[in-house]
């Protein structure tokens, strides 16, 4: 056979092999062939010159230009193996800067929930019926004879689009946005069970700065408990989510949040809702971070404002208060997990506004509530799919009941045990009992009891 053809079979088989190497997958998808073949034919290219610089004389053996074309052939079909994406003809983020990378993630969420409450039911199609809010627990005089109601939805499905830029500075830009389906109801639970979407997060991020709308900067959300409730310690815990802007230092962090004023008029129960201030709240916060889990230490100080022409309401004072919380890890099965607030004038910030931030007086001055709230949780790992957790929280209020009615909450408190089985990755399936007690300035006091049931799918 001439040298010619020996040339000719070499680079056919070699060739042949390229092909035989490539992922079938990947050849079988039409929008990717051209890519690929592009690829094949860059390869021919390489070894017909290396032929070429065999006959002209180059030292190097045959057997090493072989050995050459097949580590070059193996490194091109482990690009293509590895690098995927790259046959991708368009970017997902059009107009976004060069080297963004695009994420999308989030989790299918199905809940059942049997609630029994001692003085009444609490009202239908309202949070409470989702989830546990502790204002929203019925108190009345005397014991009222009521059944359990059944509440089955996927409202708090959700889900989240994220990009993440490097610029050629080494600037850092990233921007978040997340929703769900605790919106507005569009439609009827008889038919459709439709409902609006709920913008949970909006922000962007870029450096050490933050502006947009997300947790607020006094709340840490690394010490909360693993629940089958939407949040579970609703009656101790800091929870807002709200728009800012925000400054982080390595541990250290400070924002300039949304200020809003809830107030009790004069001799009521009723509430007011105010953005009547001047000044945003101002929130700073350290996190202290080892190898057994982390501390959080933060403070926040609002003005108060309450502007009302209607009845006579035009005032403001300040409040403030400080949060300690934190996860401490007992081994690699179990931790810890706490917080405790303190403060005046913060009740906005606590366990869903579970009470006034204010008291508003005869002459239509404001006069901040005070309060404490905490909790404890301790979370156990029985094996590498079973976990469980047992936590309580309790809220306290300090409230002038010469200023507002004797019907406003005094103290809120629940326990809360559960199990959480993940039947394969990142499915689960849980159980959680709870049994709260919300009680009023008379002395009167309701209770709930709930079981609640959830299957989650997160991706």
């Amino acid at each position: 056979m001439s040298t010619r053809e020996t040339h000719r079979h070499r680079r056919g088989a070699l060739t042949l092999a390229i092909l035989i190497a490539l992922p079938a997958t990947a050849l079988a998808q039409s929008d990717k062939e051209r890519e690929l073949e592009a690829r094949v034919a860059q390869l021919e290219q390489m070894v017909q010159q290396l032929l070429h610089n065999q006959q002209i004389g180059q030292a190097a053996s045959e057997q090493q230009i072989t050995q050459q074309v097949s580590e070059q052939v193996a490194a091109k079909v482990a690009e293509v193996v590895a690098n995927p994406g790259a046959i991708q003809r368009n970017r997902i983020t059009l107009k976004a800067n060069p080297n963004t990378d695009f994420s999308y993630g989030g989790f299918i969420k199905f809940d059942t929930l049997l609630t029994d409450t001692s003085d009444g039911q609490i009202a239908e199609n309202s949070a409470g019926r989702l989830f546990f809010v502790p204002g929203t627990i019925p108190v009345g005089s005397s014991e009222v004879n009521t059944k359990p109601s059944l509440d089955v939805h996927s409202q708090f499905s959700r889900f989240w689009l994220g990009t993440d830029t490097t610029l050629e500075t080494g600037d850092k830009i990233r921007s978040y946005f997340e929703a769900d389906l605790f919106g507005s109801a569009l439609g009827n639970e008889n038919n459709t069970n439709t409902f609006g979407l709920s913008i949970r997060h909006a922000y962007v991020a870029w450096n050490k700065w933050l502006a947009g709308q997300t947790w607020s900067n006094f709340q840490d959300t690394a010490a909360l408990p693993d629940t089958v409730d939407f949040l579970g310690v609703s009656a101790g815990t800091v929870f807002v989510r709200q728009s800012q802007l925000r400054y982080t230092n390595g541990a250290f962090s400070v924002s300039l949040e949304n200020p809003r004023t809830v107030a009790t008029p004069f001799g009521t129960s009723g509430r007011i809702s105010s953005n009547s201030g001047q000044l945003p709240d101002m929130t700073a916060r350290y996190v202290y971070k080892a190898d057994w889990g982390h501390l959080s230490f933060a403070g926040l100080l609002r003005q108060l404002a309450v502007e009302e022409p209607a009845t006579g309401i035009d005032d403001r004072t300040f409040g403030g208060g400080v949060s300690f919380s934190g996860r401490y890890n007992i081994g690699s099965n179990d931790d810890l997990r706490f917080m405790a607030n303190y403060g005046e004038g913060i009740s906005r910030y606590i366990g869903f506004s579970i009470n006034s931030d204010v008291n508003v007086d005869a002459a239509g001055k404001l006069d901040t509530i005070g309060l404490f709230s905490g909790y404890a949780a301790w979370h156990h790992m029985f094996s590498k799919s079973l976990r469980g957790n047992l936590y309580g929280a309790y809220a306290r209020f300090d409230n002038d009941t010469t200023l507002s009615s004797a019907t406003v909450t005094e103290s809120v408190s629940s326990v809360h045990a559960n199990l959480i089985w993940t039947v394969l990755p990142m499915l689960d399936v849980g159980a959680e009992a709870m049994w709260a007690t919300r009680e009023i300035e008379t002395g009167n006091n309701g209770d709930l009891t709930r079981l609640q049931f959830h299957v989650k799918y997160s991706f």
